[in-house]
Formats: C-alpha cells, sequence, structure tokens
C-alpha cells in the first residue's frame, strides 16, 4: 500500500467504522433472519405455523426497535392484531400496526412508565393459540422503566444515575435493574403466558447473554437478589441508593420477596429468543472494510470491557508493537475491537466511554508516527454529548498545545467532550438505526525508510 497522509488514514478510519455500523442496521438485520414462507412465520429455522395461531401482538423497547418493527410489518403485513413499542425520543418510524411511545434515555421519565404498562395490558389479552413477537435492542431497560411495588420513578432515575456514575457495568446495572422492575428480567413473558412468544434481539451486550440485553424481559433471569446485594456492597452504594431501593434488594436477599422469574417457570416452555445482529457482525464488517483499504486487520475481541483508560492504554501499547516490531500484524495495521467499557467519573466536564478512551490514547500516540485512533457508539450517540465518539491521530497532541489545551487536564476532569469541540475531532451524534456497543479503531502506517 502507499504510505497515506494522516488526513487520508482519517477517512479511513471513518470508512471502516461506517462499514461496521452499516452491517447491523436493525431493519435489515430483521430482515436477514425473519421470512415468511406461505403460511410458516420463520426466524432463523424456527417457524410457526399461522394456521394455528388467532392473534400476532408486537411489544418491544430500544434505540433500534422502531426499525425493527417496520420489518416486521412489512413481513407479516396483515397478520399483526395489535402493537406497542418503546423508542427514544426522535428514533420513530413510520409504523402503520404498532404504536409507538417515544421515552427518555439513559435516566427514564414517566412515558416510559407508561409504554411499559401498556405493554403489559396488551400482552394480558393473549391466550394460547396467540403469538407475542418481542422486538428488543439496546436502550430497552431504560425505556421500560416500570417499578415494582413499593418503588417509584424516581427511586429508580436515582438508582440509574448512581450506577451509571459509579464504573458498574451493564451486566451489573442490568442485575439490580431487574430487580427493581416489573417488566424486566423474565416478567413480560410471563405476563404473556400462555401464548408463545419469540424475542428477536439485537444485542448490545458483552457475550449476547439474552437475560442482559434490555435486562431479559422475556428470559428467565439468571441473577438474584443476593447477586444484587454484592454490587451494592462492592462500589459502596448503600448510602448512596434511595432508602426504598436498599430496603427492597435487602428484603430479596433476606427470601421476603419472591426472586425473578427462573428456567422452571412455565411461561418460558414455548418462549424462544433469536438475536439478529451484534457487535461481531459489525467488527467482522470492519475488518472487510480495512482490508480492502490495504490495511493487515486485527480484531482483538468484541467482548472487551473494563476501566475505559486502561484499556485506552493496552491498545496503545499494541499500536506501539506493530509500529516497533510488527507484531501481532506487519503494518499498516488496523486494530479493530468491540465491547463497552466503563468510566468512573469524578470529574465535572462532558462526554462518554468513547471519547474518554480516544483522549486517554493521545499521549501514548503521540510517539508512534502516522496513527490514527477512533472509537465511536455505534448507536450514533456517546453518553450524553451530541458527538458518537472521537478521533486523534499522532499530531493532535501538537495541535492541542497550540491552541493552549492540555489533554491530560481535560482527562482528569472527564471532560473529553470539550477537548476535542475546541479541535473539531468529534463523530457527530446521528441516528443510525442501530446498537451494538462500541467500535474502537486503531490505524498504525509502516515505519518510514531513513533517507539515503
Amino acid at each position: 500500500m502507499t504510505m497515506k497522509t494522516i488526513e487520508q488514514m482519517r477517512q479511513d478510519a471513518l470508512r471502516i467504522f461506517e462499514a461496521g455500523v452499516q452491517a447491523v442496521e436493525a431493519g435489515e438485520a430483521v430482515r436477514r433472519h425473519c421470512r415468511l414462507e406461505g403460511n410458516r412465520f420463520m426466524v432463523d429455522e424456527t417457524a410457526v405455523d399461522l394456521t394455528t395461531i388467532k392473534h400476532i401482538y408486537v411489544v418491544g423497547a430500544g434505540k433500534a426497535t422502531a426499525y425493527m418493527a417496520k420489518a416486521i410489518e412489512d413481513i407479516l403485513t396483515d397478520h399483526i392484531t395489535a402493537g406497542q413499542i418503546t423508542i427514544p425520543y426522535g428514533h420513530r418510524d413510520d409504523l402503520s400496526m404498532i404504536h409507538q411511545v417515544e421515552a427518555s434515555h439513559p435516566i427514564p421519565d414517566s412515558n416510559g412508565v407508561t409504554g411499559a404498562r401498556d405493554m403489559i395490558r396488551l400482552v394480558r389479552q393473549a391466550s394460547g393459540p396467540d403469538l407475542v413477537i418481542c422486538l428488543i435492542s439496546g436502550g430497552g431497560s431504560a425505556l421500560t422503566p416500570l417499578p415494582v411495588s413499593g418503588l417509584t420513578l424516581f427511586d429508580k432515575q436515582e438508582t440509574i444515575r448512581t450506577l451509571l456514575s459509579c464504573g458498574a457495568s451493564i451486566h451489573e446495572i442490568n442485575t439490580i435493574r431487574k430487580h427493581l422492575s416489573g417488566f424486566k428480567g423474565g416478567h413480560l413473558a410471563v405476563e404473556s403466558f400462555p401464548a408463545r412468544v419469540m424475542t428477536i434481539m439485537i444485542s448490545d451486550v458483552i457475550g449476547d447473554d439474552a437475560d442482559v440485553i434490555a435486562s431479559g424481559p422475556t428470559v428467565p433471569d439468571t441473577s438474584t437478589f443476593a447477586e444484587c446485594m454484592k454490587i451494592v456492597d462492592h462500589y459502596r452504594l448503600v448510602d448512596r441508593l434511595p432508602r426504598n431501593v436498599i430496603e427492597h434488594l435487602t428484603n430479596g436477599a433476606d427470601g421476603k420477596i419472591p426472586e425473578t422469574p427462573k428456567p422452571d417457570h412455565p411461561a418460558f416452555a414455548h418462549a424462544t429468543h433469536h438475536i439478529v445482529a451484534s457487535n461481531r457482525l459489525a467488527i467482522l464488517a470492519a475488518e472487510k472494510q480495512a482490508a480492502d483499504l490495504g490495511y493487515t486487520p486485527v480484531v482483538l475481541s468484541a467482548t472487551i470491557d473494563g476501566e475505559t483508560r486502561e484499556i485506552a492504554n493496552m491498545h496503545a501499547a499494541i499500536a506501539r508493537e506493530i509500529h516497533q516490531s510488527g507484531h501481532p500484524v506487519p503494518a499498516p495495521a488496523c486494530v479493530i475491537s468491540g465491547g463497552e467499557t466503563t468510566v468512573h467519573i469524578t470529574g465535572g466536564g462532558a462526554g462518554g466511554r468513547n471519547q474518554e478512551f480516544v483522549l486517554a490514547t493521545i499521549p501514548a500516540i503521540a510517539r508512534i508516527p502516522d496513527t490514527v485512533v477512533l472509537s465511536g457508539g455505534t448507536d450514533g450517540r456517546d453518553g450524553p454529548t451530541d458527538a458518537a465518539g472521537a478521533v486523534a491521530d499522532t499530531g493532535t497532541g501538537v495541535r492541542a498545545a497550540l491552541l493552549g489545551i492540555d489533554p491530560g487536564a481535560f482527562l482528569s476532569d472527564n471532560d473529553a467532550y470539550h477537548f476535542f469541540k475546541a479541535l473539531n475531532d468529534l463523530l457527530p451524534a446521528r441516528q443510525t438505526r442501530t446498537n451494538v456497543m462500541d467500535l474502537r479503531i486503531i490505524l498504525v502506517s509502516p515505519k518510514k525508510e531513513p533517507s539515503s
């Protein structure tokens, strides 16, 4: 490959990222896996004979769920009896049979409560000859905040604010969410019983665990109240979470409150789930695009989690090794990883995990010639900002110094957003019609031959 300029490499990083995002667009993902064959509705190789089905109800929640619902409407046309989904504000699609409720994410609001209650009312109409199709994508947990008896929406809002800021993983956050909910953690499947339930999922969690995606409203919950209390103790949250929440979790751990639905509940005997898009699929598409652009791709993992700054340091070290030794792959190289890291917020700035990741790499990549780092959320939004992520290169630190801004100071204040905004290096937020966690891309050029 001819040596590329830094600007060309930045454009390549964007093209690689976009290829990954496009590969997991929600509507197309549903159409790849779902089809109508005569009187049979097929999801992969699972078939439902529609001649035995009296009513079809469609429910669901998530950032990409409206686009999933549009595909289902196109496939099933007149077979749908009624439907109700909850989506983030501004994520509607043109639906005719399925009602859309817009609600807040990541901090839930009263619209989310209303939408969850309405979905419960709808599936309670289902009987044995009926089919409930549940469409789930990332963000579904925040969009269905139906509190259990004794808790309020305010309790749930304060709980999620605290969990998001303390550095808890999505698995840990959703473990607690399920035990505070009348919708999540298998409860929707129980409310749908005895109807058959087919859940179609776009995964935004590491490992693609169905009971973690949107907190698993239609699958058995493998977590327990005891695990919730371990999380509370680990992050020292006893005095930070609402008193009602601590009392509820403590009573559950003591056996005073029934556990969430487990695999032996009869509601799950006729329930199936199907994952139609995931981070790994996005990574494979990014890998192909990188190769097409002349880079040697190396995929680290689709399951990377941990503290954002530590993960950033690890990625920078791999880039440095490629430049110095040609291992694990020779340059020009493209390092690709996915998953979802966590940020322990101690500062007062703004940003998201992707922006913080890129900011944390700047000191290291300043010492690696001709290197570009990009990290973005596949859902098109990184944290509570109008950015999807950020991009930096070998010269970013120098350009920052010319503006009189110190990347280390911004990192200490968790203020990656304002750092990259000053440099015009933010990835603009947009609707991507999907959500499969994050994509991180590092491009490394070969060493330049010394001039004779």
